[in-house]
């Protein structure tokens, strides 16, 4: 686990792509997209049928790193609203034992909505709580970043990854995107890598990023190695005459 200092709160990043918050003893992950081999298949597309139970137990290696008692999920927790009646046997009993033994929060995101029953609009996932954000401990828990927040906000959707060259080698790494408004340590807004296992990811500086997290006077992405998060800037605003520009 990784430390860091965020809003004037104490973080570690589990695995490169967890949170655990531990003035909440919570575990926040983003993006699980359970189901998506599943959803593929329909489609005429194979992938091996593995990925809801590979998921789940690096949700459960970390929740054994951390000893959180909450879970809170940052929305696309299945790939489509039917993903929860597509689990299979072994995956719906991992999942079930996990909400059994955790208070499970489910926030919505728009894959969980997308071909679900038409007027209904929720996954009807097993266990747990479901609902479209959240204010805890001062902070939004929210699927999408959205643009004009100035208060601590948690999001995901993105699947923000830094994409470096070292020695001539292209490096690919899930990152957290940060922001910091002017000089106040006590707020910022947080982008986390997807957590699902079959994943892919939008590189952390693309500009659909940029713009959903303003305003910022900077905004980074922050990959971790060995014991500490190493910082790489993505933007900064620019002042002129006390005003800041892009």
């Amino acid at each position: 686990m990784v430390p860091f200092s965020f809003a004037n709160q104490e973080w570690r990043l589990v695995a490169m792509r967890a949170l655990f918050w531990p003035r909440e003893n919570a575990l926040v992950v983003a993006d699980l997209h359970l189901e998506k081999a599943s959803f593929f298949a329909g489609t005429g597309q194979m992938l091996p049928p593995y990925d809801s139970r590979e998921t789940l137990e690096r949700v459960a290696q970390a929740l054994r790193m951390t000893g959180a008692r909450r879970v809170y999920t940052l929305g696309d927790n299945f790939h489509d609203a039917n993903g929860p009646q597509r689990l299979e046997p072994h995956a719906r009993g991992m999942l079930d034992a996990l909400t059994r033994a955790v208070d499970w929060v489910w926030i919505t995101g728009n894959h969980d909505e997308a071909h679900s029953p038409a007027g209904h609009g929720r996954i009807d996932a097993p266990g747990g709580t479901e609902v479209d954000e959240l204010e805890v401990g001062g902070a939004l828990l929210r699927h999408q970043a959205k643009p004009g927040e100035t208060r601590v906000e948690l999001s995901g959707h993105y699947h923000p990854r830094l994409q470096i060259k070292v020695r001539e080698r292209r490096i690919v790494r899930p990152c957290v995107v940060m922001s910091q408004s002017d000089s106040d340590t006590a707020t910022g807004r947080m982008i986390l890598p997807a957590f699902g296992s079959l994943t892919a990811g939008m590189d952390a500086g693309d500009k659909t990023i940029m713009k959903a997290m303003q305003p910022a006077c900077r905004i980074a992405a922050k990959v971790p190695v060995a014991d500490r998060l190493l910082d790489f800037p993505l933007w900064q605003a620019e002042r002129r005459a006390g005003q800041q520009v892009a």
